[in-house]
């Protein structure tokens, strides 16, 4: 489970621009690390929101995958995002955790921690709903003609 876990969270080209790792897997828990840098944050200097509710939704939908079945992807339905305090500088800790997964909808919860030296601060909070799809499902549909809506 976890090197399938791992190998997914290798091919999300997001997190590796943002700078993400995998930290740790366990049986409905995992936790990303994130580098706070410059381009991370927005014009206060603190991270921006978008970065946070990335790396945390990513940190729960991992913790889902690790209770699905074999050849499942884990896409996001729903989440929401609590923001407690600003972070500005060492890095962030992203943990997910199952609080109750179902064959086809798992529930969530995830925080965001930042971590400076010795300093520990919760900065974020999310509860977050994925869905479990398999086959063809997790595809886009297909792209429609809006000039054949006559817009």
């Amino acid at each position: 489970m976890e090197a399938r876990i791992r190998d997914v969270f290798a091919q999300q080209a997001f997190m590796h621009t943002l700078g993400a790792s995998l930290v740790r897997v366990h049986s409905g828990e995992v936790e990303l690390r994130l580098p706070i840098t410059p381009a991370l944050t927005q014009h206060t200097g603190v991270v921006h929101a978008g970065v946070i509710a990335a790396v945390v939704d990513s940190a729960c939908g991992a913790a889902a995958a690790t209770l699905a079945q074999p050849g499942a992807e884990i896409v996001s339905i729903e989440f929401k995002l609590n923001l407690l305090a600003p972070a500005s500088a060492g890095f962030l800790r992203a943990i997910g955790r199952v609080v109750r997964a179902g064959r086809t909808v798992t529930v969530c919860t995830g925080e965001a921690w930042a971590v400076s030296g010795d300093r520990e601060q919760l900065v974020a909070v999310m509860q977050a709903t994925m869905m479990s799809v398999t086959g063809t499902a997790a595809s886009p549909p297909p792209a429609r003609d809006l000039g054949a809506l006559g817009t």
